[in-house]
């Protein structure tokens, strides 16, 4: 009966997906009892700016870390919403297509105000370059975590169109399900018509969330419609590129921002480094050259880096992780954790296409938990088949261009960082390999470039830069951590790419096509849930 008991168990948790899952690190268990939340309402003044925010965080942490979880002072900046969720307002972008991003103070997960419908209803997406699906909480769910938030349906809009097509998209523990709808979509001063799905019932892991549903900026098809397909089909921008930086809570966390169609010089300084895409399958995956730490290499490179807004820290499997942390000074293994000096100062380093970028210890270190120890936020856990997840921790410290028409990603420095802290430097690319990379505008919109070479597992791209010569301007970490990679609940196995990583696919019909990062579970789950039948009868 005990092995009849741990098969079942092990099937079921095989068929889940690990795809927007919570992560809670030891070091936010304690703080997690504290947490509070303030009652908050939407401001209709914003029109139809995009707004990213973060959850409430912890207000007594004694590590400089603590600040990115802290709550956030300016309260000056707080609006007001029908859901229990304070968010902090960024600064109006100056640019055309773009929003600001805004957040709670915390650093944990980034998302969009956005326009539902013929009456403009207000709803919070999170900013997913993970998923390929969008879509928002129904008037109709049944969930708890639907009853904290902000919903859409029929009665907020008098164009929403209910078809009876499905969709169902698992996130880790939990699923989300309902019907696939269209209806008016207004971002950032851009409006078109888009498919999204309208949910009936969401996991209780949403609760922990401000914001209303996802917004999914992959290349690959959902369960909905790809957003970024929809945006240059409808005319609304010439090219699907877009700029993101995410701000930090400690710096003051009102400088963030999305740009669609382009990038903003005034957000990032010096130059943009890009390396091309690593695979075909639709996600914004880049080949990483290698870790290091106070100047030696961990030798963690040669593996596909996802590159995810919709994900809070760094996680990768614990055969390289392991590798990482061993040239930490102080670093101690504790199961997929690694504790670590809370005094540190020495920055990580991550090259991408022979150029560097800092991950300073303020965004690597955890603030101390309740027993006095501080924790990496770099997590042996294998959430992407054999390669590295870089989420927010990362991403804050660069601004990014996600550039589907030139099959790229960029790096640059971002605006008024701290040299100390967050910056690139250019170091010998591995040879091998090289590719040409057309420059992008700051200032318009990007047609498609020349052809780049697809780098293999072994040998990064020499990176191609452009010079901005944008102002220096001014430039988030939270109660759980997410990660925004999609998988759908049921179909068949994506196809494997050279580096053994398989690529999240999912079907644009709702019908819930596995995604090939778990495909493998989902064949194990089926098999040992036909075993655990067999031996209970």
């Amino acid at each position: 009966m005990q092995l009849v008991l741990s098969l079942i168990c092990l099937a079921l948790w095989s068929n889940s997906a690990h795809a927007f899952y919570p992560y809670t690190p030891k070091w936010r268990e304690s703080s997690l009892e504290s947490e509070t939340k303030r009652a908050a309402s939407l401001d209709g003044s914003k029109g139809l700016a995009f707004e990213i925010q973060q959850r409430q965080g912890r207000p007594d942490a004694s590590h400089e870390v603590a600040r990115l979880i802290a709550k956030y002072n300016n309260r000056e900046a707080l609006v007001r919403r029908k859901n229990s969720y304070a968010v902090t307002t960024a600064n109006t972008p100056t640019t055309s297509d773009a929003a600001g991003i805004n957040q709670d103070g915390t650093d944990y997960s980034y998302f969009i105000q956005v326009g539902l419908g013929s009456k403009g209803t207000k709803a919070y997406m999170l900013v997913d370059t993970g998923a390929g699906s969008s879509w928002v909480m129904g008037t109709d769910c049944s969930s708890e975590a639907c009853a904290k938030h902000d919903t859409f349906g029929s009665g907020q809009s008098d164009s929403l169109t209910i078809s009876d097509k499905d969709f169902s998209i698992a996130y880790g523990s939990g699923k989300v399900n309902g019907k696939l709808a269209t209806d008016t979509i207004s971002v950032a001063g851009m409006s078109m018509k888009y498919q999204f799905g309208l949910a009936s019932t969401t996991s209780n892991e949403f609760k922990d969330f401000a914001f209303d549903g996802i917004l999914g900026l992959s290349m690959g098809s959902g369960a909905s419609a790809n957003f970024l397909t929809t945006m240059t089909s409808s005319g609304a921008v010439k090219s699907a590129v877009f700029g993101v930086a995410l701000s930090r809570a400690s710096d003051g966390g009102t400088s963030g921002e999305i740009k669609f169609g382009g990038t903003n010089s005034a957000k990032y300084t010096g130059d943009i480094s890009y390396t091309p895409l690593a695979s075909k399958d639709g996600d914004w995956t880049i080949n990483l050259d290698d870790m290091s730490f106070d100047g030696e290499k961990a030798g963690v490179g040669g593996k596909f880096a996802y590159i995810d807004t919709g994900t809070t820290y760094i996680f990768g499997p614990s055969s390289i992780t392991d590798k990482l942390h061993a040239v930490i000074t102080g670093s101690k293994k504790q199961g997929a954790y690694y504790s670590v000096p809370c005094d540190s100062t020495t920055p990580i380093i991550v090259t991408f296409s022979g150029v560097d970028y800092k991950i300073p210890a303020k965004d690597w270190v955890a603030p101390k938990n309740k027993d006095g120890t501080c924790f990496s936020n770099i997590y042996g856990q294998e959430v992407v088949k054999d390669s590295w997840l870089l989420g927010a921790t990362f991403l804050k410290n660069v601004y990014t261009v996600f550039d589907k028409d030139g099959s790229r990603i960029g790096f640059a420095r971002t605006a008024g960082a701290d040299v100390s802290d967050s910056s690139s430097t250019s170091s010998a690319a591995p040879s091998g390999s090289s590719s040409v990379l057309s420059s992008l505008s700051s200032s318009s919109s990007l047609g498609p470039t020349s052809n780049s070479a697809t780098p293999t597992s072994s040998a990064s791209t020499k990176a191609t830069k452009t010079s901005s010569a944008g102002p220096s301007a001014s430039a988030s970490k939270p109660a759980l951590g997410l990660t925004g990679q999609e998988t759908t609940t049921d179909g068949a196995s994506g196809s494997s790419t050279s580096s053994g990583a398989d690529a999240t696919k999912t079907d644009d019909k709702g019908n819930g096509a596995t995604s090939g990062l778990h495909a493998q579970g989902a064949h194990v789950a089926s098999i040992l849930s036909v075993a655990a039948l067999l031996l209970i009868i």
